[in-house]
């Protein structure tokens, strides 16, 4: 082979070879957008369970915790007197 059909060879690979990153690049571009879209769906879905759902049980949450945390408190004391008990029991 002459070095005009090396030549001919070589540019007709890269033409080739931009044309298949060209498309890949394409499907890609499609599939991130039908991603983007649905995250999007998604978000707005998210939206509104926790704004119709989840945020009219805050105060509720709130009563909940605020008695865990007395029971918390509590739990120290109780288990000093339970400790002292512990010790006057006859064995």
């Amino acid at each position: 082979m002459s070095n005009d059909t090396y030549v001919l060879l070589s540019v007709l690979l890269a033409v080739v070879v931009i044309a298949v990153l060209a498309l890949a690049l394409i499907r890609v571009r499609k599939g991130l957008t039908a991603i983007s879209e649905g995250l999007a769906t998604l978000a707005s879905a998210l939206g509104d369970v926790e704004s119709q759902h989840l945020r009219p049980l805050e105060p509720a949450v709130k009563a909940i915790n605020a008695q865990f945390d007395v029971i918390l408190g509590a739990l120290p004391g109780i288990a000093r007197k339970a400790a002292t008990v512990a010790e006057r029991r006859p064995r």
